[in-house]
C-alpha cells in the first residue's frame, strides 16, 4: 500500500494529485475556522461588547496552542513524508510517536502555567478591567483542553503528510460541526454564557482527538506504539528543524494578536471586538489558502525526498495559481458584502463594532490574494528542511511585518492606522518572499547538475 502511494506521489498528474489531497484539507480548514468563528458569533448574541472582545483576547492563547501543536505536527510530519519518500518506514514510525508524545507534554506544561498565572496573562494579552472576568472564564476552560488540542493537531498533520487527508478531514470536520451545534446549547440552554462556548470547544476537540486516533489505526499511516517514543537529541532536533517555521507562523500570531489588542485598547472594547471579529472572518477566508498549501506539502516532501525537483517546481507553480484565483473571488465577495458579514456578529446597525469592522475587512480584502505566494513559499521551504528562510517567511505576515507596522500606524494615524496595518504588512511580506523562492530554485538547479535523474519526468 505504501509503495503504491509513493508511486502516486512521484508519478500522478500534479494538478490532479494536489486537488485530491487539497480538497479534504480545505474542508478541514474551513470547518476549523467555522467553529473558531462560532464562539465569536454565539457570544456576540449575548449583546455584550466586553464578552465579544474577551473571545478575541483568548484567541492569542488559541494561536499559541496551535503554534505548539503545529510545531510538533509539522516538525514530525515533514520528516515522515521525506522518510516515506525515501522508503524508510521505520524511521517515519519512530518520529510519528515522538511528535505525538512531545505535543501532549507541552500541552500539560502550557495548561499548568496558564492556570497559575491566569489574571496577569489576561492583562498581558490586552484585556481591560471590564472584560477581565469574561476573559478569565473563557481562557481557563481553553487551557484545560490544551493537551488534547495539541495532540489532535499532531495527528491531523501527520495524517496529511502521509497523504491520508481524508481521515484527517473526518476527525476535524466532525469535531467542528459538533462545536457549532454545542455552542448555543451550552451558552443559552444551559445558561453557561461565555464559559459554555469554551466548554463546547474542548468537548468537540476531544471527539476530534478520538476520531483522528481511529483514522491513524484504520488507514495505512505509520502506527503508534509506546516503544517508539524517542525524546532524544536527534528526533527533537529534526522536529525543531521541520516545525520551527510553524512555531514562528503561529507563535507570532499569538504575539501580534496581543499587541494589536493593546494598540486597539485606547479606542475602547468595541475596537478590540471589531478587530477580533475581522480576524476570525479573514482566518476563515485564509483557511482556503492554508488548505491548498497543505495539499501541496506531502507532494513536495515526497518528491523532494526522491529528488524529483521538476515536480516540486510544477507543484509549487500550480498551488500558487490555484490559491490566488480562489482568494481573488473570496476577496471580491467579502469586499462587496462587508456590512452584511459584520452584521452577523453585531446586529446593531449603528454599532461602533460594525463601523470599524467594515473598514478593516474591506482593506484586508485588497491584499488577501497576495498572501498565497508567501504562504506556499514558506511551506515549501519548511518541507524541504530550509529552516531559516522558512521561519523568516512564516513569521513575517503576522509578526515581523505586522507588529512594527501596527505600532507605527496607530501612533501616526490612530484608529485608521489600526484598520490598514494588516494590509500593509501583507505587501511587505510578499516582497520578502520572492527572493527567497528565487534562491531556492537556483539551489535545486545546482543539485540537478549532480543528479541528472532529478530532471526526469
Amino acid at each position: 500500500m505504501e509503495n503504491s502511494k509513493r508511486d502516486a506521489m512521484l508519478h500522478e498528474d500534479i494538478a490532479h494529485l494536489i486537488n485530491r489531497l487539497a480538497i479534504p484539507t480545505i474542508i478541514s480548514q474551513l470547518i476549523t475556522s467555522l467553529y473558531n468563528m462560532a464562539d465569536t458569533y454565539w457570544v456576540a448574541q449575548l449583546n455584550n461588547d466586553s464578552a465579544t472582545a474577551a473571545v478575541g483576547i483568548v484567541f492569542a492563547i488559541m494561536a499559541l496552542i496551535q503554534a505548539l501543536g503545529f510545531f510538533c505536527g509539522h516538525g514530525s510530519g515533514n520528516y515522515i513524508s521525506r522518510m516515506l519518500g525515501a522508503n524508510k518506514v521505520k524511521e517515519a514510525r519512530l518520529m510519528a510517536m515522538t511528535g505525538f508524545t512531545l505535543a501532549f507534554i507541552l500541552g500539560i506544561v502550557l495548561m499548568a502555567f496558564g492556570l497559575i498565572f491566569l489574571e496577569p496573562l489576561a492583562y498581558a494579552l490586552g484585556s481591560t478591567s471590564t472584560m477581565l472576568p469574561y476573559a478569565k472564564e473563557y481562557m481557563s476552560w481553553i487551557l484545560i483542553g490544551a493537551p488534547i488540542m495539541m495532540a489532535a493537531l499532531v495527528m491531523n498533520n501527520q495524517l496529511r503528510f502521509q497523504g491520508n487527508s481524508f481521515f484527517s478531514m473526518i476527525g476535524i470536520t466532525t469535531g467542528g460541526i459538533l462545536n457549532i451545534v454545542l455552542d448555543p446549547l451550552f451558552i443559552f440552554v444551559f445558561d453557561l454564557g461565555i464559559a459554555g462556548a469554551a466548554i463546547a470547544t474542548i468537548i468537540s476537540q476531544g471527539i476530534s482527538f478520538i476520531l483522528l486516533l481511529w483514522g491513524i489505526m484504520k488507514s495505512d499511516s505509520v502506527s503508534y506504539s509506546l516503544k517508539d517514543i524517542r525524546l532524544d537529541l536527534y528526533h527533537l532536533k529534526n522536529i525543531f528543524k521541520g516545525g520551527f517555521p510553524s512555531l514562528c507562523r503561529q507563535g507570532v500570531s499569538a504575539l501580534s494578536t496581543a499587541i494589536v489588542n493593546l494598540c486597539a485598547g485606547p479606542f475602547g472594547d468595541a475596537a478590540i471586538a471589531a478587530v477580533s471579529v475581522v480576524n476570525r472572518i479573514m482566518q476563515f477566508c485564509f483557511s482556503i489558502v492554508i488548505g491548498i498549501a497543505q495539499g501541496f506539502q506531502p507532494v513536495c516532501g515526497y518528491n523532494y525526498g526522491a529528488k524529483r525537483y521538476d515536480r516540486v517546481r510544477s507543484a509549487f507553480s500550480y498551488t500558487v495559481k490555484a490559491g490566488t484565483i480562489f482568494t481573488i473571488f473570496i476577496s471580491i465577495f467579502c469586499f462587496l458584502f462587508a456590512k452584511d458579514i459584520m452584521v452577523l456578529f453585531q446586529s446593531d446597525a449603528s454599532s461602533q463594532i460594525l463601523d470599524i469592522g467594515m473598514v478593516t475587512l474591506r482593506v484586508q480584502c485588497l491584499t488577501l490574494a497576495l498572501t498565497v505566494f508567501l504562504t506556499v513559499s514558506s511551506m515549501m521551504l519548511q518541507v524541504v528542511g530550509k529552516t531559516r528562510p522558512a521561519s523568516l517567511l512564516a513569521s513575517m505576515r503576522q509578526g515581523m511585518a505586522l507588529i512594527p507596522v501596527v505600532i507605527i500606524m496607530t501612533s501616526l494615524f490612530g484608529l485608521f492606522g489600526l484598520e490598514i496595518a494588516q494590509a500593509i504588512a501583507d505587501v511587505i511580506s510578499l516582497l520578502v518572499s520572492i527572493p527567497m523562492v528565487i534562491i531556492f530554485y537556483r539551489e535545486m538547479k545546482e543539485e540537478e547538475k549532480g543528479f541528472p535523474d532529478a530532471k526526469a519526468s
